[in-house]
């Protein structure tokens, strides 16, 4: 009898330490507003689904004066938002229309990237959320993937 709460404390201690040695499935990224979509917000979940990265994004507002519905594009540049690589490393863009999107904020959508999460948060990557072409392509957050 004496030894069956140590069994459960010994189980329970190697469960928890199983969980703190577990890779990382997923991680919050705040997106920051550029100049273009000052006084905005939003925010993109990254979760592991293995050999790719589920992305889910909650956009709080685009610039006046975008054409309804809101189309919004998404893109994983190499570098940081100070400074993004040249072309992006994956567009988004195929897998769900932005103009499934509603009228109104605050927008929620999800993209799939074709690399794993560890890779993403390893390199030097940046997330960006773009207006679409008819509203001039414009950068409208940026969160960097370290």
């Amino acid at each position: 009898m004496n030894g069956i709460p140590w069994l459960a404390l010994v189980v329970a201690l190697g469960w928890i330490s199983g969980c703190a040695t577990r890779p990382e499935q997923s991680v919050d990224i705040p997106l920051l507003a550029t100049m273009n979509n000052a006084g905005t917000i939003a925010q993109a979940s990254l979760t592991s689904a293995g050999n790719e990265t589920t992305i889910s994004f909650v956009v709080g507002g685009v610039p006046s004066g975008t054409t309804l519905p809101v189309h919004l594009y998404t893109y994983v540049y190499p570098g940081s938002c100070q400074q993004l690589g040249p072309k992006p490393a994956y567009a988004m863009n195929q897998t769900v229309g932005a103009d499934t999107l509603s009228r109104r904020p605050p927008w929620q959508f999800w993209r799939r990237v074709p690399v794993a999460l560890s890779e993403l948060r390893a390199g030097d990557y940046a997330l960006v959320i773009r207006s679409g072409p008819m509203d001039g392509n414009l950068d409208l957050f940026c969160g960097d993937l370290r």
